[in-house]
């Protein structure tokens, strides 16, 4: 998929909506050779997908031997919009806490109270943390009104196609 492409999925009002929620789905292949889901938490910056992890969390050493990802941002209502996203995932060690984790975290209702005991328990439990980034490669947004996802789109036209015989 073309970076225009890309652009142009990512550039929706619900793609952009979809960006800003905290919580991702990340796919990826584990050490002995099965998949793995989970979530995580993320900041979009404009052009990538940012995660954060403990330095020892067990992902890391599968991403760093096959950094290849996906990951799902979608919602829970009826219908269901998805942003599905692919890339791979660049590991980038760092002293201290990433701001990016903490602007994720910050949209979590919390009072100023209560932020204040959050942080001060994140810095006293992490002596420096992983940022695992993403630059989509592709991206396809399925809102089940003016997009489908690609299998029930072929089985419309299939359908549509006896109808018309």
């Amino acid at each position: 998929m073309d970076q225009h492409t890309i652009d142009e999925v990512l550039n929706r009002p619900l793609s952009q909506e979809l960006l800003a929620r905290d919580l991702a789905r990340l796919a990826f292949v584990a050490l002995d050779g099965t998949p793995r889901a989970i979530p995580i938490g993320i900041f979009w910056n404009g052009t990538e997908i940012v995660m954060c992890t403990a330095k020892n969390a067990r992902k890391l050493p599968a991403l760093r031997r096959n950094p290849a990802v996906a990951l799902t941002i979608d919602t829970e209502s009826h219908p269901p919009r998805v942003l599905l996203l692919r890339g791979n995932a660049e590991l980038d060690v760092v002293d201290g806490i990433p701001e990016e984790y903490l602007q994720w975290n910050g949209t979590y209702e919390m009072t100023p109270e209560q932020r204040a005991e959050w942080e001060a328990g994140v810095q006293s439990l992490y002596d420096g943390m992983v940022r695992i980034v993403v630059k989509p490669t592709w991206a396809k947004l399925i809102d089940f009104e003016t997009s489908l996802p690609t299998a029930i789109e072929e089985l419309m036209q299939q359908q549509k196609e006896r109808q018309s015989v």
